[in-house]
């Protein structure tokens, strides 16, 4: 009885989250795809129908496609310019932002330098002032769709561009901090070395495939350090480094020690 009761529980439960709204991180990512692809696709229509119009690479004049003027080169940059926008859209969200935030203010720029050679022989892109206009027209919404959810004063705590990413959170400085982390580096490479080119100890070669059981270099440096220190206290055992406390052998009678000095001899 108590099961039935604690069953419609959870499915209204279930039903209440379904209700809620999406994730603003979804959203925002959603609209910086869509608004790459868009301007992708667009840009590729006119690149395509200015190669089918049959029209002059280098010419100043260009022909008419959808309202506006091309040549060779203006439908090739194009064409470039929208298979690298659908690339970044299906790279990730953040790399079409990324990257629109960048054509942005190029198409904008084009659009100023293109609008003083109209008329001219440096109008390499056959610009007329229907580009002009067309160049802004794009390199606006591509600075709205690039920025969007991701520059501002005061961005929601649930924005995904309001914390650092989980891609770059995740990532662990492994480099040495220690003079005997750098020293353990140092011969972690020696050794290495001397494997790959036939010359290594048997010490050696133990401790580099005591290292290949582990991974990161973090735990390949404490493999290493953990060696030398048991070697160390290996050593103290045995005698053969003097440790702390180790009384020196006294001489034997009629010895002389190269410090004692040499009294006054009989008179």
């Amino acid at each position: 009885m108590a099961q039935r009761l604690h069953l419609p529980h959870r499915q209204n439960t279930t039903s209440a989250q379904s209700e809620d709204p999406p994730h603003l991180g979804a959203r925002v990512y959603a609209v910086q795809r869509a608004g790459a692809v868009l301007v992708a696709l667009f840009l590729l229509l006119f690149g395509l129908l200015g190669f089918a119009s049959d029209q002059a690479f280098f010419s100043t004049r260009g022909q008419s496609v959808l309202g506006m003027s091309s040549n060779g080169l203006l439908s090739t940059l194009s064409v470039v310019v929208a298979v690298v926008l659908l690339a970044a859209a299906v790279r990730s969200a953040r790399t079409a932002s990324t990257v629109m935030l960048i054509l942005g203010p190029l198409f904008l720029l084009s659009a100023l330098v293109n609008a003083i050679v109209i008329g001219t022989r440096f109008n390499w892109l056959a610009f007329e002032m229907s580009n002009v206009v067309f160049s802004v027209v794009v390199g606006l919404p591509m600075l709205l769709f690039g920025a969007y959810g991701r520059i501002s004063g005061n961005l929601p705590s649930d924005s995904p561009y309001a914390h650092p990413s989980t891609d770059d959170a995740d990532v662990v400085d492994e480099r040495p901090r220690t003079p005997e982390e750098v020293a353990a580096e140092e011969a972690m490479r020696e050794a290495e070395m001397a494997v790959v080119q036939h010359a290594a100890t048997p010490e050696q070669h133990r401790r580099v495939e005591a290292m290949a059981r582990v991974h990161n270099r973090q735990d390949r440096r404490r493999v290493w350090m953990e060696l030398d220190s048991a070697g160390r206290d290996r050593d103290r055992r045995d005698g053969t480094s003097p440790g702390p406390g180790t009384a020196l052998p006294h001489p034997r009678p009629g010895w002389r020690m190269p410090w004692r000095r040499r009294g006054p001899g009989p008179g």
